[in-house]
Protein backbone atom coordinates (compact mmCIF):
# COMPACT_ATOMS: atom_id res chain seq x y z
CA UNK A 1 0.00 0.00 0.00
CA UNK A 2 1.21 3.45 -0.71
CA UNK A 3 2.93 4.98 2.23
CA UNK A 4 1.25 8.50 1.57
CA UNK A 5 -2.57 8.56 -0.41
CA UNK A 6 -2.81 12.16 -2.20
CA UNK A 7 -6.17 13.14 -2.91
CA UNK A 8 -5.80 12.27 -7.09
CA UNK A 9 -3.19 10.33 -8.76
CA UNK A 10 -2.64 11.20 -12.77
CA UNK A 11 -3.75 8.93 -15.47
CA UNK A 12 -1.05 7.81 -17.83
CA UNK A 13 -1.28 5.41 -20.71
CA UNK A 14 1.15 2.63 -20.63
CA UNK A 15 5.07 4.62 -21.14
CA UNK A 16 6.11 2.40 -24.33
CA UNK A 17 2.04 3.39 -25.90
CA UNK A 18 3.03 7.15 -25.17
CA UNK A 19 6.89 6.96 -26.55
CA UNK A 20 5.91 4.89 -29.63
CA UNK A 21 3.27 7.49 -30.00
CA UNK A 22 5.40 10.70 -29.95
CA UNK A 23 7.88 9.24 -32.07
CA UNK A 24 6.91 10.92 -35.31
CA UNK A 25 7.43 14.62 -34.10
CA UNK A 26 11.44 13.60 -34.34
CA UNK A 27 10.70 13.13 -38.15
CA UNK A 28 8.38 16.25 -38.47
CA UNK A 29 9.49 18.74 -36.21
CA UNK A 30 6.00 20.05 -35.70
CA UNK A 31 5.14 20.26 -32.00
CA UNK A 32 2.49 23.10 -31.89
CA UNK A 33 0.37 25.21 -34.09
CA UNK A 34 -2.33 23.00 -34.76
CA UNK A 35 -1.29 20.51 -35.93
CA UNK A 36 -1.99 16.50 -37.35
CA UNK A 37 -2.90 15.71 -33.30
CA UNK A 38 -3.96 18.33 -32.13
CA UNK A 39 -6.86 17.86 -35.25
CA UNK A 40 -7.10 14.10 -34.32
CA UNK A 41 -8.16 15.07 -30.83
CA UNK A 42 -10.45 17.63 -31.21
CA UNK A 43 -12.39 14.94 -33.70
CA UNK A 44 -12.03 12.05 -31.12
CA UNK A 45 -13.03 14.10 -28.47
CA UNK A 46 -16.17 15.36 -30.15
CA UNK A 47 -17.55 11.96 -30.86
CA UNK A 48 -16.72 10.74 -26.79
CA UNK A 49 -18.20 14.18 -25.44
CA UNK A 50 -21.06 14.21 -27.93
CA UNK A 51 -21.25 17.51 -28.81
CA UNK A 52 -21.35 19.39 -32.24
CA UNK A 53 -18.29 21.57 -32.04
CA UNK A 54 -15.35 21.31 -29.66
CA UNK A 55 -12.12 23.68 -29.87
CA UNK A 56 -8.69 22.44 -28.27
CA UNK A 57 -7.21 25.08 -25.41
CA UNK A 58 -4.10 25.17 -23.40
CA UNK A 59 -5.82 24.81 -19.72
CA UNK A 60 -9.12 24.88 -18.74
CA UNK A 61 -8.60 28.19 -17.49
CA UNK A 62 -8.23 29.57 -20.89
CA UNK A 63 -11.15 28.04 -22.26
CA UNK A 64 -13.32 29.76 -20.00
CA UNK A 65 -11.46 32.81 -20.40
CA UNK A 66 -11.72 32.58 -24.64
CA UNK A 67 -15.15 31.27 -24.33
CA UNK A 68 -16.15 34.66 -22.19
CA UNK A 69 -14.20 36.68 -24.17
CA UNK A 70 -15.59 35.64 -27.60
CA UNK A 71 -18.66 36.86 -26.39
CA UNK A 72 -18.19 40.19 -26.71
CA UNK A 73 -19.49 41.62 -23.47
CA UNK A 74 -19.17 45.37 -22.89
CA UNK A 75 -16.53 45.77 -20.24
CA UNK A 76 -18.01 46.07 -16.55
CA UNK A 77 -21.03 44.07 -17.54
CA UNK A 78 -22.30 41.25 -15.12
CA UNK A 79 -22.19 38.10 -14.91
CA UNK A 80 -23.95 36.02 -12.20
CA UNK A 81 -22.05 32.96 -11.06
CA UNK A 82 -21.46 30.74 -8.10
CA UNK A 83 -19.17 31.02 -5.40
CA UNK A 84 -18.66 27.49 -4.42
CA UNK A 85 -16.03 26.70 -7.37
CA UNK A 86 -12.24 26.65 -8.14
CA UNK A 87 -10.74 30.41 -8.42
CA UNK A 88 -10.32 30.18 -11.87
CA UNK A 89 -14.36 30.77 -12.94
CA UNK A 90 -14.64 33.83 -11.20
CA UNK A 91 -11.04 34.91 -12.42
CA UNK A 92 -11.72 34.16 -15.88
CA UNK A 93 -14.94 36.72 -15.62
CA UNK A 94 -12.77 39.63 -13.94
CA UNK A 95 -9.47 39.14 -16.36
CA UNK A 96 -12.18 39.89 -18.63
CA UNK A 97 -13.12 43.27 -17.15
CA UNK A 98 -16.34 41.84 -16.18
CA UNK A 99 -18.31 41.88 -12.61
CA UNK A 100 -18.91 38.22 -10.79
CA UNK A 101 -22.99 38.27 -9.33
CA UNK A 102 -22.64 35.56 -6.76
CA UNK A 103 -25.57 33.75 -6.53
CA UNK A 104 -26.22 30.98 -3.70
CA UNK A 105 -26.20 27.43 -4.26
CA UNK A 106 -28.45 24.30 -3.36
CA UNK A 107 -27.41 22.15 -0.13
CA UNK A 108 -28.47 19.21 -2.37
CA UNK A 109 -26.21 19.46 -5.00
CA UNK A 110 -23.76 21.86 -4.66
CA UNK A 111 -24.79 23.82 -7.52
CA UNK A 112 -25.95 26.66 -8.70
CA UNK A 113 -29.53 28.06 -6.96
CA UNK A 114 -31.49 28.50 -9.93
CA UNK A 115 -34.80 29.74 -7.95
CA UNK A 116 -32.27 33.08 -7.08
CA UNK A 117 -30.60 34.08 -10.20
CA UNK A 118 -33.75 36.00 -11.62
CA UNK A 119 -33.57 38.14 -8.48
CA UNK A 120 -30.08 39.23 -9.17
CA UNK A 121 -30.88 40.53 -13.13
CA UNK A 122 -30.43 43.71 -13.39
CA UNK A 123 -29.94 45.76 -16.94
CA UNK A 124 -26.32 45.08 -16.73
CA UNK A 125 -26.75 41.63 -16.58
CA UNK A 126 -25.41 39.52 -19.51
CA UNK A 127 -24.21 36.26 -18.71
CA UNK A 128 -24.49 33.06 -16.83
CA UNK A 129 -21.76 31.18 -15.72
CA UNK A 130 -23.20 27.72 -14.10
CA UNK A 131 -20.75 25.24 -12.48
CA UNK A 132 -21.54 21.28 -12.62
CA UNK A 133 -19.62 21.10 -9.23
CA UNK A 134 -18.22 17.81 -8.66
CA UNK A 135 -19.91 16.54 -11.87
CA UNK A 136 -22.96 17.16 -10.26
CA UNK A 137 -25.39 18.66 -13.21
CA UNK A 138 -26.89 22.25 -13.00
CA UNK A 139 -30.63 22.49 -13.75
CA UNK A 140 -30.17 23.03 -17.61
CA UNK A 141 -33.38 23.51 -18.58
CA UNK A 142 -34.66 26.24 -16.08
CA UNK A 143 -31.25 28.16 -16.52
CA UNK A 144 -32.18 28.09 -20.03
CA UNK A 145 -35.48 29.42 -19.66
CA UNK A 146 -34.13 31.85 -17.64
CA UNK A 147 -31.55 33.05 -19.96
CA UNK A 148 -34.03 33.22 -22.95
CA UNK A 149 -36.30 35.25 -21.09
CA UNK A 150 -33.73 38.14 -20.35
CA UNK A 151 -31.50 37.57 -23.48
CA UNK A 152 -28.40 36.19 -21.55
CA UNK A 153 -25.48 33.65 -22.56
CA UNK A 154 -24.95 30.56 -20.76
CA UNK A 155 -21.56 29.58 -20.19
CA UNK A 156 -21.27 26.33 -18.40
CA UNK A 157 -17.91 25.70 -16.08
CA UNK A 158 -17.76 21.72 -16.58
CA UNK A 159 -14.19 21.27 -15.62
CA UNK A 160 -15.67 17.92 -13.37
CA UNK A 161 -17.91 16.54 -15.79
CA UNK A 162 -16.02 14.93 -18.72
CA UNK A 163 -18.33 11.95 -19.93
CA UNK A 164 -21.34 13.21 -18.16
CA UNK A 165 -24.76 12.69 -19.79
CA UNK A 166 -27.80 14.33 -18.99
CA UNK A 167 -31.22 12.78 -20.64
CA UNK A 168 -28.86 10.95 -23.02
CA UNK A 169 -26.82 13.90 -24.38
CA UNK A 170 -23.59 15.61 -23.58
CA UNK A 171 -23.29 17.48 -20.75
CA UNK A 172 -21.18 19.97 -23.21
CA UNK A 173 -24.29 20.32 -25.47
CA UNK A 174 -26.24 22.76 -22.90
CA UNK A 175 -26.10 26.04 -22.91
CA UNK A 176 -24.70 28.72 -25.54
CA UNK A 177 -21.09 27.17 -24.27
CA UNK A 178 -19.51 25.13 -21.82
CA UNK A 179 -15.22 24.40 -21.17
CA UNK A 180 -13.84 21.36 -20.05
CA UNK A 181 -10.42 20.57 -18.15
CA UNK A 182 -7.94 17.97 -19.12
CA UNK A 183 -5.71 18.81 -16.29
CA UNK A 184 -3.34 16.36 -14.97
CA UNK A 185 -5.22 15.72 -11.52
CA UNK A 186 -8.84 15.27 -13.93
CA UNK A 187 -10.25 11.95 -15.02
CA UNK A 188 -9.43 12.75 -18.47
CA UNK A 189 -6.09 14.59 -19.27
CA UNK A 190 -4.08 15.60 -21.81
CA UNK A 191 -1.05 16.59 -18.65
CA UNK A 192 -2.15 20.64 -19.42
CA UNK A 193 -5.43 21.08 -21.50
CA UNK A 194 -9.02 22.33 -22.30
CA UNK A 195 -11.94 22.34 -24.54
CA UNK A 196 -14.99 24.69 -25.61
CA UNK A 197 -17.89 22.88 -26.76
CA UNK A 198 -20.52 24.76 -28.22
CA UNK A 199 -23.38 24.73 -31.09
CA UNK A 200 -22.57 27.40 -33.26
CA UNK A 201 -19.70 26.94 -36.17
CA UNK A 202 -19.04 30.60 -36.05
CA UNK A 203 -17.47 30.37 -32.31
CA UNK A 204 -14.90 27.86 -33.73
CA UNK A 205 -13.52 30.44 -36.12
CA UNK A 206 -13.75 33.42 -33.20
CA UNK A 207 -11.85 30.24 -30.48
CA UNK A 208 -9.34 29.92 -33.54
CA UNK A 209 -8.64 33.88 -33.28
CA UNK A 210 -8.53 34.38 -30.03
CA UNK A 211 -6.31 31.50 -29.14
CA UNK A 212 -3.55 32.26 -31.75
CA UNK A 213 -2.79 36.10 -31.63
CA UNK A 214 -6.04 36.64 -33.95
CA UNK A 215 -3.59 34.97 -37.54
CA UNK A 216 -5.44 33.94 -40.18
CA UNK A 217 -1.97 33.45 -42.62
CA UNK A 218 1.47 34.55 -42.47
CA UNK A 219 0.20 37.85 -44.16
CA UNK A 220 -3.07 38.79 -41.95
CA UNK A 221 -3.69 38.95 -38.16
CA UNK A 222 -7.58 39.67 -38.29
CA UNK A 223 -7.89 40.08 -34.40
CA UNK A 224 -6.41 40.62 -30.80
CA UNK A 225 -5.71 37.21 -29.55
CA UNK A 226 -4.07 35.31 -27.09
CA UNK A 227 -1.65 32.10 -27.07
CA UNK A 228 -3.86 29.49 -25.92
CA UNK A 229 -2.91 26.32 -28.54
CA UNK A 230 -2.88 22.80 -27.05
CA UNK A 231 1.26 21.45 -28.38
CA UNK A 232 1.26 17.92 -29.99
CA UNK A 233 2.75 16.37 -27.04
CA UNK A 234 -0.65 17.35 -24.88
CA UNK A 235 -2.21 16.14 -27.88
CA UNK A 236 -1.07 12.79 -27.94
CA UNK A 237 -1.04 12.06 -24.07
CA UNK A 238 -4.77 12.52 -24.65
CA UNK A 239 -5.23 10.41 -27.69
CA UNK A 240 -3.23 7.88 -25.62
CA UNK A 241 -5.73 8.56 -22.48
CA UNK A 242 -8.93 8.53 -24.36
CA UNK A 243 -8.10 4.94 -25.61
CA UNK A 244 -7.61 3.77 -21.80
CA UNK A 245 -10.61 6.60 -20.10
CA UNK A 246 -13.40 4.26 -19.79
CA UNK A 247 -11.27 1.67 -18.02
CA UNK A 248 -9.55 4.42 -15.89
CA UNK A 249 -13.68 5.71 -14.62
CA UNK A 250 -14.63 2.16 -14.45
CA UNK A 251 -12.07 1.59 -11.91
CA UNK A 252 -13.23 4.67 -10.25
CA UNK A 253 -16.50 3.96 -10.30
CA UNK A 254 -15.49 0.70 -8.35
CA UNK A 255 -13.60 2.46 -5.39
CA UNK A 256 -16.79 5.13 -5.31
CA UNK A 257 -18.96 2.18 -4.51
CA UNK A 258 -17.25 0.81 -1.84
CA UNK A 259 -16.79 4.16 -0.25
CA UNK A 260 -20.68 4.70 -0.78
CA UNK A 261 -21.27 1.29 0.51
CA UNK A 262 -19.00 1.79 4.05
CA UNK A 263 -19.64 4.95 5.08
CA UNK A 264 -23.60 5.41 4.03
CA UNK A 265 -24.70 4.36 7.21
CA UNK A 266 -21.97 6.56 9.44
CA UNK A 267 -23.94 9.27 11.46
CA UNK A 268 -23.29 12.71 10.54
CA UNK A 269 -21.78 11.61 6.87
CA UNK A 270 -23.89 13.38 4.21
CA UNK A 271 -23.52 13.06 0.65
CA UNK A 272 -25.09 15.16 -2.49
CA UNK A 273 -28.45 13.92 -4.02
CA UNK A 274 -27.50 12.43 -7.23
CA UNK A 275 -29.49 13.46 -10.66
CA UNK A 276 -31.55 9.81 -11.73
CA UNK A 277 -30.84 11.03 -15.50
CA UNK A 278 -27.22 11.72 -15.55
CA UNK A 279 -24.43 9.64 -15.04
CA UNK A 280 -21.42 9.91 -13.12
CA UNK A 281 -18.26 11.73 -14.12
CA UNK A 282 -16.35 9.68 -10.85
CA UNK A 283 -14.07 13.05 -10.75
CA UNK A 284 -14.52 13.13 -6.79
CA UNK A 285 -16.11 11.81 -4.17
CA UNK A 286 -17.04 14.55 -1.77
CA UNK A 287 -18.31 13.92 1.95
CA UNK A 288 -20.72 16.69 4.11
CA UNK A 289 -19.42 16.25 7.75
CA UNK A 290 -22.52 17.38 9.69
CA UNK A 291 -23.01 18.37 13.24
CA UNK A 292 -23.94 14.79 14.38
CA UNK A 293 -20.80 13.34 13.52
CA UNK A 294 -17.87 11.97 15.90
CA UNK A 295 -15.68 15.12 15.00
CA UNK A 296 -15.64 18.19 12.90
CA UNK A 297 -14.13 18.38 9.34
CA UNK A 298 -11.48 20.30 9.58
CA UNK A 299 -10.69 17.93 12.99
CA UNK A 300 -11.19 14.58 10.31
CA UNK A 301 -9.38 16.31 7.88
CA UNK A 302 -6.29 16.70 10.49
CA UNK A 303 -7.04 13.16 11.59
CA UNK A 304 -6.52 11.66 7.56
CA UNK A 305 -3.54 13.64 7.46
CA UNK A 306 -1.63 12.42 10.45
CA UNK A 307 -2.07 8.56 8.85
CA UNK A 308 -0.78 10.04 5.63
CA UNK A 309 -4.37 10.50 4.21
CA UNK A 310 -4.13 14.05 2.12
CA UNK A 311 -8.04 14.64 1.69
CA UNK A 312 -8.99 18.17 0.27
CA UNK A 313 -11.31 21.10 1.75
CA UNK A 314 -12.83 21.67 -1.76
CA UNK A 315 -13.94 24.71 -2.01
CA UNK A 316 -12.94 25.99 1.25
CA UNK A 317 -13.19 28.92 1.40
CA UNK A 318 -15.22 30.44 -1.45
CA UNK A 319 -13.81 31.75 -4.05
CA UNK A 320 -16.20 35.26 -3.24
CA UNK A 321 -14.18 35.28 -0.27
CA UNK A 322 -10.59 34.76 -0.92
CA UNK A 323 -7.63 37.21 -0.21
CA UNK A 324 -7.50 38.63 -3.33
CA UNK A 325 -10.70 39.67 -3.85
CA UNK A 326 -10.04 41.93 -0.68
CA UNK A 327 -13.51 41.33 1.96
CA UNK A 328 -15.48 42.97 -1.23
CA UNK A 329 -18.54 39.97 -1.47
CA UNK A 330 -17.74 39.05 2.12
CA UNK A 331 -21.26 40.21 3.44
CA UNK A 332 -23.30 38.82 0.40
CA UNK A 333 -25.50 36.19 1.79
CA UNK A 334 -24.34 33.02 0.57
CA UNK A 335 -25.68 31.38 3.29
CA UNK A 336 -25.49 27.66 1.67
CA UNK A 337 -22.71 28.03 0.33
CA UNK A 338 -20.99 29.12 3.18
CA UNK A 339 -22.10 26.12 4.93
CA UNK A 340 -21.15 23.73 2.51
CA UNK A 341 -17.43 25.30 2.57
CA UNK A 342 -17.11 24.65 6.16
CA UNK A 343 -18.52 20.88 6.14
CA UNK A 344 -17.11 19.48 2.57
CA UNK A 345 -14.29 17.22 2.69
CA UNK A 346 -13.05 15.23 -0.40
CA UNK A 347 -11.51 11.64 -0.05
CA UNK A 348 -8.44 10.24 -2.26
CA UNK A 349 -10.00 8.98 -5.36
CA UNK A 350 -8.36 7.57 -8.36
CA UNK A 351 -7.95 4.34 -10.21
CA UNK A 352 -4.73 3.13 -8.69
CA UNK A 353 -6.28 3.41 -5.16
CA UNK A 354 -5.62 0.08 -3.85
CA UNK A 355 -8.08 -1.80 -1.66
CA UNK A 356 -5.85 -1.62 1.51
CA UNK A 357 -6.05 2.08 0.95
CA UNK A 358 -9.67 2.38 0.47
CA UNK A 359 -9.91 0.59 3.36
CA UNK A 360 -7.81 2.56 5.86
CA UNK A 361 -9.80 5.56 4.42
CA UNK A 362 -12.95 4.06 5.20
CA UNK A 363 -11.55 2.85 8.85
CA UNK A 364 -10.55 6.16 9.64
CA UNK A 365 -13.80 7.27 9.26
CA UNK A 366 -16.17 5.23 10.86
Amino acid sequence: MQENILVTQSSMPPYEEYIEAIKPLWDTHWLTNMGQYHGQLEKELREYLDVPELSLMVNGHMSLEMAIQMMGFPEGAEVITTPFTFISTTHAIVRNGLKPIFCDIKLSDGTIDETKIEDLITEHTVAIVPVHVYGNICNVEAIQRIADKYDLRVIYDAAHAFGVKYKEKGIGCYGDASIFSFHATKVYNTIEGGAVTFSEHRYYEKLYNLKNFGIRNENLVAGVGANAKMNEFSAIMGLCNLKHVEEVREKRRHNYDCYMENLKEVKGIRFFKKNPEANSSYAYFPVIIEDEYKMSRNELYDHLRQHGIYSRKYFYPLTSDQACYKNKYKKLDLRNARNLAEKILVLPLYENLEKEGIKKIISLCI
